[in-house]
């Protein structure tokens, strides 16, 4: 299971939403490449980069940040928030991202995202299934949809989209651990997917239960940023399942 820090992304430092709530923000950093070279530096190969100004917005905001991380580092960088358009694509794969997420452009336009995943690939393009009881959330979980979970994974499936980000937002932020059961039912459910979890990690040993099940790779943002989890524990992960 791979693993993926989680840098966020407001007026270009690092911050930490608790349930996506703006109002929560903290700053963990003022220099998210300071950020993203310690998580380097422990062996970590890969990087979830969210421009939450982005999301906010409604188009890409903080693709300076996602350059300079880009360039002074080799971490393989998964880049969202306010995609919307092939303007916003075109930037962010330029800017160095290897592949982008799509959560709210996959509700809204989904003719424009299942073109992306047409033309850039299944390796590019990650499906962001961003939840509230089980109901797909946007705009930087500002808004609910009336989409189901499952169908909703299981439509862009069959459009070809393998990898998916799925945070549980009641969890996010809040270190109480991830939604197992949730988990569970996509992976029981869309066959073949490749889950990258996201949301709520408080613990080193909820690693080892999230790649039990099956998870392609899981996401850890404030445990790492409050101590509850060290890069020296996450370098031993992956080292033990290299």
């Amino acid at each position: 299971m791979r693993i993926i820090p989680a840098i966020d992304i407001i007026d270009g430092k690092c911050v930490r939403l608790s349930k996506g709530d703006y109002s929560t923000k903290k700053i963990y950093n003022e220099s998210p490449l300071e950020v993203a070279k310690s998580f380097e530096d422990s062996g970590i190969q890969f990087l979830h980069l969210v421009d939450l100004d982005g999301a906010k917005s409604s188009k890409i905001v903080n693709h300076k940040v996602l350059e300079q991380i880009a360039v002074k580092t080799n971490l393989k960088i998964d880049f969202g928030g306010g995609l919307k358009s092939n303007t916003d694509l075109k930037i962010a794969f330029e800017s160095g991202a290897n592949q982008i997420t799509g959560g709210s452009i996959a509700v809204k336009n989904p003719t424009l995202f299942k073109q992306w995943i047409s033309e850039y690939g299944t390796d590019k393009i990650i499906l962001g299934a961003d939840v509230h009881d089980k109901k797909i959330a946007v705009s930087g979980w500002l808004e609910k949809s009336d989409l189901n979970l499952i169908p909703f994974i299981e439509n862009y499936k069959q459009n070809g989209i393998s990898y998916v980000i799925c945070t549980d937002i009641a969890k996010d932020g809040m270190l109480k651990g991830p939604s197992f059961d949730l988990y569970e039912e996509i992976l029981n459910s869309c066959k073949n997917i490749k889950l990258i979890a996201s949301g709520g990690i408080s613990t080193y040993d909820e690693l080892p239960l999230l790649a039990k099940l099956g998870c392609e790779a899981t996401i850890i943002g404030k445990a790492i940023y409050e101590g509850r989890v060290t890069l020296k524990q996450l370098e031993y992960f992956i080292n033990r399942t290299a």
